[in-house]
């Protein structure tokens, strides 16, 4: 008995049929009344008639098989394939190609073949699932190669055959099943909802599937168990779940991204090196293509290994998975948390355009230093700025210009404020600029040396032609009269700069309270 038969027992309850886990009772009731449930070929019957007996040899294999002139063309290939051939010459009898294939796999192959995607289940995409199934299988043999050679026939076969389940579900519910899948985003998510339907996943109900067609019983069993966590489990267990966790990443969208957390899963593993996981990956990438073609499934997407675990290590490192020996992790990762909060608290601060202080932290911070200042007694000027003639400037020269102009205009404000000074862009063309102790005459100089560099200093080009712009500044200071809030002191400050622009523009006023 293999530990994979072994763990299947152990975990199954002394009533079950044939050691398997029991199917919910409801649902074995639908599946005795389902009368459109796959079935096998005369011919593969004939082999797994073959397999249930634990004395049957090789001759008597091959014997059932050549019953069958295309089954056996296709043993032969796939026995003379890159994955089996490996320098040897060619195998030219049944009996050859089931030595060099083996029991198990060969059981394997001819289930396949006889559940090609030509088949059945119209409303299934029955070549994502084959593409899935062979990812899986050869996985399973190359990491069973380095962790448990004994057991690699028998896990490529159960590694082959994981989602027959999926077939018995879509006889049950036809178009509601083939619903589920597209309403899930992953094969954990689709197991996941049908546990909640059916009490099980599809792994158990391909276990049942398998038993009725008379697959042996270890093979039933490590069917039934396929679809579980990495975590505390032996070699060849390990060797059969991350064979379908690669198949996952092999297929999504974002394999680095899904192979970064496969990795970081396996940390706490010994068995496999990061450099025998490429080297796995290496192998699936030259055999996939034959094997497809054996299978008559379109080829699954092509992956360089070495870009992939590239990929895999950089959203390691961004997520900060892993970090090096030498460091503790959890402060590592503590710390990386704290920069990248640190990172989105100063872009939520921000306008994205000119860099500068978004208007939401200018409000805040200016309610803050407003009520402090009124606490101490010290002194405090708000700056209200607009660009002349915005508009017209868009309408002229369009948008990418306009924009343009606001993140240079935004550069030389800037440089005109002082250490402790806020400067921000308040909305559309307006800027605001909080001048904490300082007085009237520090935030009429200021509005100066801005006029002046505008008049020197272009804010863009127009067809080789400099472009120059002016603004309308108004100016609001603490003590020019009872400002109750912040709110008020902003208000004070767009005034004086509405009166600016009645003044001529380009110019810079002081909010004057009304007597």
């Amino acid at each position: 008995m293999t530990p994979v038969e072994t763990s299947a027992r152990e975990a199954g309850d002394p009533h079950d049929v044939q050691g398997l886990p029991p199917l919910p009772a409801s649902l074995q009731a639908r599946l005795a009344d389902c009368h459109t449930l796959p079935s096998l070929p005369a011919a593969v019957a004939k082999v797994l008639m073959v397999a249930r007996r634990t004395d049957a040899s090789l001759f008597e294999y091959a014997a059932a098989i050549e019953a069958d002139p295309a089954l056996t063309l296709r043993l032969l290939a796939l026995a003379n394939s890159v994955f089996y051939a490996r320098h040897r010459g060619e195998a030219n009898s049944c009996r050859e190609a089931v030595s060099r294939i083996g029991l198990d796999a060969t059981l394997a192959a001819v289930m396949s073949f006889g559940l090609s995607p030509s088949g059945r289940a119209e409303g299934l995409d029955l070549d994502a699932i084959w593409q899935r199934a062979i990812i899986a299988a050869l996985a399973a043999r190359h990491l069973a190669d380095r962790l448990c050679p004994e057991h690699a026939g028998t896990l490529f076969t159960i590694a082959l055959l994981q989602d027959i389940g999926i077939l018995a579900a879509e006889a049950l519910d036809g178009d509601a099943y083939t619903a589920l899948i597209r309403a899930t985003d992953s094969h954990d998510a689709l197991c996941q909802a049908e546990r909640e339907r059916y009490g099980c996943d599809h792994a158990r109900l391909g276990a049942w599937l398998a038993v009725s067609w008379g697959v042996p019983q270890h093979l039933a069993s490590g069917i039934a168990e396929s679809h579980g966590e990495l975590e505390a489990t032996s070699p060849d267990m390990l060797c059969l779940r991350l064979s379908g966790q690669i198949a996952d990443g092999w297929l999504t969208q974002t394999p680095g991204r899904a192979f970064g957390r496969l990795i970081r899963r396996l940390e706490t593993r010994q068995e496999l090196s990061l450099a025998a996981f490429e080297e796995i990956l290496d192998e699936l990438q030259a055999q996939l293509p034959s094997m497809a073609e054996l299978l008559e499934i379109t080829r699954p997407p092509q992956r360089d290994s070495h870009e992939l675990l590239a990929e895999a290590k950089r959203h390691l490192f961004m997520q900060t998975l892993t970090l090096g020996a030498r460091l503790d992790a959890h402060q590592v990762e503590l710390e990386a948390l704290r920069e990248r909060y640190a990172e989105l608290e100063r872009s939520s601060r921000l306008d994205p355009l000119t860099g500068l202080a978004n208007r939401a932290w200018l409000e805040q911070q200016l309610e803050e230093r407003f009520h402090h200042s009124r606490e101490h007694g010290k002194s405090l000027a708000v700056v209200f700025i607009d660009l002349d003639h915005f508009k017209q400037l868009n309408d002229r020269h369009g948008h990418q210009l306009g924009d343009r102009v606001l993140a240079n205009f935004a550069a030389s404000l800037q440089k005109m404020v002082r250490e402790g000074d806020l400067a921000g862009r308040y909305g559309g063309e307006e800027f605001l600029v909080i001048l904490p102790d300082e007085r009237v005459a520090g935030a009429e100089a200021m509005a100066r040396r801005l006029a002046e560099r505008l008049a020197s200093h272009p804010m863009a080009e127009v067809d080789g032609a400099p472009l120059h712009v002016s603004v309308s500044i108004g100016i609001a200071c603490l003590g020019d009269t009872d400002f109750r809030n912040a709110r008020e002191l902003i208000d004070a400050a767009d005034q004086g700069m509405y009166q600016a622009k009645r003044n001529g523009r380009g110019g810079a006023q002081r909010f004057t309270p009304r007597a």
